[in-house]
């Protein structure tokens, strides 16, 4: 039986608490498909990625949260996790230009190392439940859920490293 990535990735553990897959959450940047695990350079995050995400009830929301779990770098993470976007009430079945856009979009730049960038989609208690952050390093996507009633609905994962960087991620 294959293990989860993103339990491979710790992304369960240093971001996320366990939990099951409840929505389809597509992720594409450029026309590439996100999936756990992809390699990415800043060059290709430039823009904002397309979000799709499935259902089939427009009456339930959610909030997306893009962070960086490995700021500033993978071996001193002193601003984990550091938050580059967020949008909120995102109804079912539609994609994140429907939500509201509350902490803009911020490119993804590691300067040190291979970092993990992770997507967390949110089911919320209803519209306008949820609010930003002051800032944007030191968010906590565990402390934010149980602030604001939140159940994770999905989660993808990517790595992005410099774009003369070289290498892949290790995990022990």
């Amino acid at each position: 039986m294959a293990q989860d990535p993103l339990v491979l990735a710790h992304v369960i553990r240093d971001v996320l608490e366990p939990f099951r897959t409840s929505i389809p959450l597509r992720i594409t940047y450029n026309n590439r498909l996100i999936l756990n695990g992809s390699e990415l350079r800043p060059s290709a995050l430039a823009t904002r990625p397309k979000i799709e995400i499935g259902g089939n009830d427009l009456r339930t929301f959610y909030t997306l949260v893009l962070v960086d779990p490995d700021a500033p770098s993978p071996s001193n993470p002193n601003l984990r996790e550091f938050l580059h976007w967020m949008v909120t009430d995102i109804p079912e079945t539609t994609a994140v230009t429907y939500g509201q856009e509350v902490v803009y979009y911020e490119r993804p730049e590691p300067r040190s190392g291979i970092h993990r960038m992770v997507f967390v989609l949110y089911r919320q208690l209803g519209r306008g439940t949820v609010f930003p952050p002051d800032m944007r390093y030191n968010f906590s996507c565990k402390t934010f859920a149980r602030q604001h009633h939140l159940d994770v609905a999905a989660a993808i994962y990517f790595n992005c490293q410099r774009e003369s960087g070289s290498g892949g991620r290790r995990f022990c």
